[in-house]
């Protein structure tokens, strides 16, 4: 079992990254959140040989699992994610990554940058497990109330905040993340591959639909349509990328403290080795993220 994660990691310099102190500046470029997020040096091929070392001394690869338990602050319900022998495969043989990756670097960055700080009433995450493609299509009234079930658990959807939504668009295929500004009636769709929302309409008309349904339950007014904007992000160069560059621009976003998406904001593409650094570096090499005995 991990044991109880703290408030603050370490940068490589010694001090503490504190997320109260950063601020939200319109027009800042988000490659600059590197600079607050501790990595570790090493190319992409000595870093995924350190993880893949890291791997094969423990027990997980003769079949001993992992539970990674989250309380309901992560993803507004208690869940508890299994790691595995496959899981970890996904990161040093540089694979697509699935959901229990997903979700359990999303519980690293809340307890890392935003446990107990002001950030918690302006990012919340939504479980990839509960919406995706394959429930929308079996059922999408089901995955609607889910979506307007979440955004009750918070008590004031006045203010601006933004709710992360990883989306994949089924039988483990392509990762895309929508951000949710419900204050604002504002989505913000990022793909690290070319094309907009209309790829996948069924998951456009469920997410409307769900923020008309929590604002009418809530009864506030909509004076305006929801407004759906393309970010333009980082593009990756393979067919596998694209669960790492999601976690990157969650990950980004909430270093800046950010909540309006400017349409451009990324000036390199580091998706995959700035994760998979992290990952490396805390996850795994942290002594209360370790995810090995």
């Amino acid at each position: 079992m991990l044991k109880k994660a703290g408030k603050d990691i370490p940068t490589k310099s010694g001090t503490k990254t504190n997320p109260k102190s950063q601020k939200e500046v319109p027009g800042q470029m988000l490659d600059k959140a590197s600079k607050e997020i501790p990595t570790t040096s090493g190319t992409k091929s000595q870093i995924m040989m350190r993880l893949e070392k890291m791997v094969e001394e423990s027990d997980i690869m003769h079949g001993a699992i992992r539970s990674v338990d989250m309380d309901e602050g992560v993803f507004g319900i208690a869940h508890s994610e299994l790691i595995a022998k496959e899981d970890m495969q996904q990161l040093f043989e540089h694979e697509e990554l699935g959901i229990a990756v997903i979700h359990t670097y999303i519980w690293y960055m809340y307890d890392t940058l935003m446990r107990g700080t002001e950030l918690c009433n302006r990012f919340n995450f939504i479980a990839a497990f509960r919406i995706n493609m394959t429930f929308i299509t079996k059922n999408p009234t089901s995955v609607m109330n889910e979506l307007v079930d979440r955004f009750m658990v918070i008590g004031d959807n006045t203010k601006p905040s933004l709710y992360f939504l990883p989306f994949n668009s089924g039988n483990d295929g392509h990762w895309v993340l929508v951000a949710m500004d419900l204050s604002r009636l504002m989505v913000y769709y990022l793909d690290s591959l070319p094309g907009n929302w209309s790829k996948y309409p069924s998951m456009k008309k469920t997410v409307d639909a769900a923020i008309l349904k929590f604002r009418s339950k809530k009864n506030y007014r909509n004076r305006k349509n929801i407004t759906w904007v393309r970010v333009q992000c980082p593009q990756q160069n393979n067919s596998v990328d694209c669960g790492f560059f999601v976690l990157r621009f969650m990950r980004d976003i909430i270093a800046l403290n950010r909540i309006d998406i400017p349409k451009m904001v990324w000036n390199n593409n580091l998706g995959f080795i700035l994760i998979l650094s992290d990952i490396s570096s805390n996850l795994l090499l942290n002594h209360e993220y370790v995810l090995f005995s």
